[in-house]
């Protein structure tokens, strides 16, 4: 069944004094692009978050944003003391020596200098990476539902338009006859211009009249169009990623429509040709998002 690239779910936990919130954003694409934002402290558990998301959301652009968050008064970057009142006892004397003003910018300079702040890497704890991953799997969870509800949506408009594109070839029918007999009549006249009646070999024009009808014949495009729509819809059923599958099917189905068109020479039915590229290009708009 038909899976929308779009999609977005957020979970989130508790991890002692920490709560991490972990939010996915999927877009359409060619292919898998994964865009991961994490702590530094957690990098070692990149690529499994990268390897299960690959498994379960399989192509699209994809946007992970891990954020943690401390309780209140939980956490606070330690500031360094002894390196601050050094930094600042020399700032101090060389704008004094200057002759610069002092004020609040020179502590807020002093706390940019290096090793102002205490940023020492916490260790993590095994078991808060292994709830981290659970996270991220009810997030993806999130994700997969979204895709589903909206892929459901998208194959009931496109399955619309491919039946549609079926009605517009059944139009085509009632032109058929009067179309050949029309093409008939325009080479006799045509004919009759240059080359008197009396003058004229009946049976090789026959036989030419046939064969340029026969270039003109339409029914083998309209029998291929018609077995190409049934399979789009088939094709559509199926489980496994079907997105680039109905993007070659809906190619084939263009090129009957253009031939179609082009073999006409018809008013009739060049605007039911029309009419069914129409819906192509709609239901190729669509497929650009189906995974």
């Amino acid at each position: 069944m038909i899976q929308s690239m779009t999609g977005y779910g957020t979970a989130s936990c508790e991890l002692g004094e920490k709560v991490a919130t972990i939010e996915i954003k999927s877009l359409n694409s060619k292919q898998l692009d994964v865009y991961l934002r994490m702590p530094n402290n957690y990098r070692d558990r990149e690529m499994e978050m990268r390897i299960e998301l690959a498994n379960r959301l399989k192509r699209g652009k994809i946007e992970v944003n891990f954020n943690l968050d401390f309780k209140e008064g939980k956490h606070a970057t330690k500031i360094n003391a002894g390196i601050v009142q050094n930094y600042y006892r020399q700032l101090k004397a060389i704008a004094d020596e200057l002759g610069i003003p002092q004020g609040e910018t020179m502590l807020q300079a002093v706390l940019r200098m290096p090793d102002a702040l205490n940023n020492e890497k916490e260790q993590v704890d095994p078991a808060e990476s292994t709830r981290l991953l659970e996270v991220l799997s009810s997030a993806i969870n999130e994700v997969e539902l979204y895709r589903n509800t909206e892929g459901s949506a998208m194959a009931a408009d496109i399955a619309k338009r491919i039946r549609l594109i079926e009605s517009f070839l059944e139009q085509v029918e009632p032109f058929e006859k009067d179309r050949l007999q029309a093409i008939r009549n325009k080479l006799d006249s045509s004919l009759l211009e240059f080359i008197p009646q009396e003058s004229l070999d009946k049976n090789r024009y026959e036989q030419e009249l046939i064969y340029y009808l026969e270039k003109l014949d339409i029914s083998e495009e309209k029998t291929r169009l018609l077995h190409h729509l049934r399979y789009f819809l088939e094709v559509m059923e199926e489980t496994d990623q079907v997105g680039r599958k109905l993007g070659f099917v809906a190619q084939e189905i263009g090129r009957e429509i253009n031939t179609i068109g082009s073999k006409a020479s018809h008013s009739g039915i060049q605007k039911l040709v029309v009419l069914m590229k129409d819906e192509l290009e709609k239901i190729k708009e669509q497929l650009m998002n189906v995974l």
